[in-house]
């Protein structure tokens, strides 16, 4: 890994792709430390809130504190809300999914209408963050107001705080595209990673206010050991061997051969997880609304449900983490056939001449490709809905009670850690095929 980033910085080109993303980024940190017009960081400094619970999973992947409202606290969750819908279109609208088939300009133009829909997600989103930490802080702070005008739809201050939100979320969606289009792997994912790796210095920080080196050693323990699981599931694939029978082209006789087909255990990623995230902390984040309502069974039922101390589902709660799990599994299985569909990869094979040796082509193809994806989804389903579950199970261990207070749980998680190792081993396979390029361009010189 360290002689691929050394060679790599050797290559003038993959230098400047290097330095341009680092540059992205140092732009991208500095836009984090950017407020919203109108609130009050005192109070919102002090809220703080916890880490684990709310806000701690909505920033997950938004790669920004929404607690600290600055103009990209929204991060990339609209559009990657956005990227989700349009996938989950393209299998139910025929004109999408006919428009997904045309290769490049199919996919430039679908690209382009998730961009245009993250813009309304995103200005709906600010408004249901910004209203819950209004009434968020007015129950927690001592009536101290979060912002310096109170929030409102009809107010001019509200709409531009609205406004700001969402052209921060749109700015950081071009700057993952410019990683994308001038720099090294995917922009969305270098954003997240980044995110992600900004909130460890202040995690630790707090944890080394009252340090615990045994209960930080088992931590390191865990990590090391999450990790490793985490690279064997990512990379563990079935091979299903694909044989090529000789082909007559025009006047040409095209030699047959053999290959595979990789079907990866876990071909959905963290996607599910956000699935679950977003279905769970939406009808938590309604009834916070009415927490404070004058109608008394509406007022006891959002309290039932969002209540910190004792709401169902609040988060980190025994129900949340059940369904937690059941949710994140269940839309594994959901989005891994969304992605992977077994009657048209079974159909460019026939096409393509290519057969399973001892499967015929054609509908038994089909049916034993989705008879081996629902079995290695099943593996998969269990790692993803572990690893998202896997913070809170940490938390509620004696052994990392101060861990889980300074918010490292959520932080360092396995979430967190999924998405920090897969943008690390894709960046160094794409650095080795950049390299890789070079060499054979050597050699045919």
């Amino acid at each position: 890994m360290l002689e691929s980033m050394l060679n790599a910085f050797r290559a003038p080109d993959i230098r400047r792709r290097l330095l341009f993303v680092l540059a992205i980024l140092v732009v991208y940190r500095a836009l984090a430390h950017v407020l919203i017009p109108g609130i009050n960081p005192a109070v919102l400094n002090n809220q703080g809130g916890d880490s684990s619970g709310f806000f701690g999973l909505l920033s997950l992947f938004s790669g920004g504190d929404i607690r600290r409202m600055s103009i990209v606290g929204l991060g990339l969750n609209p559009y990657i809300n956005a990227t989700i819908i349009m996938q989950i279109l393209q299998s139910t609208i025929p004109s999408l999914q006919a428009l997904s088939r045309e290769g490049e300009y199919g996919r430039n133009k679908i690209t382009s209408y998730s961009r245009w829909l993250s813009v309304p997600l995103a200005a709906l989103q600010a408004y249901g963050i910004l209203a819950f930490v209004q009434s968020d802080t007015a129950r927690n702070s001592n009536g101290l107001a979060a912002y310096t005008v109170p929030f409102s739809f009809e107010k001019y201050e509200s709409l531009s705080m609205i406004l700001a939100l969402t052209v921060g979320s749109v700015v950081l969606m071009w700057l993952g595209e410019l990683i994308t289009e001038k720099g090294i792997g995917n922009g969305i994912s270098f954003i997240i990673f980044a995110g992600i790796v900004s909130r460890v210095p202040s995690a630790v920080g707090q944890f080394l206010n009252s340090p615990d080196w045994l209960e930080l050693f088992a931590f390191a323990v865990v990590g090391l050991l999450v990790i490793f699981v985490i690279i064997f599931v990512q990379e563990g694939q079935r091979r299903i061997p694909i044989q090529y029978a000789n082909r007559v082209r025009g006047h040409r006789i095209y030699q047959g051969g053999s290959t595979f087909l990789p079907l990866r255990v876990n071909m959905a990623g963290v996607i599910p997880i956000i699935f679950a995230i977003s279905i769970l902390l939406f009808p938590y984040q309604i009834a916070t609304y009415f927490t404070a309502s004058a109608v008394g069974w509406v007022r006891d039922l959002s309290t039932f449900i969002a209540d910190p101390n004792t709401g169902i589902l609040r988060p980190s709660g025994p129900v949340y983490i059940i369904l937690y799990f059941l949710l994140t599994f269940a839309f594994a299985f959901f989005y891994t056939f969304i992605v992977f569909k077994p009657d048209e990869t079974a159909n460019n094979l026939r096409k393509s001449g290519g057969f399973i040796p001892g499967i015929r082509p054609g509908l038994p193809t089909e049916e034993y490709l989705r008879r081996v994806a629902l079995r290695i989804t099943v593996a998969g389903a269990i790692f993803v809905a572990a690893v998202a579950v896997l913070p809170f199970m940490m938390g509620a261990l004696p052994v990392f009670k101060n861990l889980a207070s300074a918010g490292i749980g959520v932080q360092l998680g396995g979430t967190s850690i999924l998405i920090v190792v897969s943008v690390v081993v894709e960046t160094m396979k794409q650095l080795e095929a950049q390299l890789m390029m070079r060499s054979y361009e050597g050699f045919i010189r």
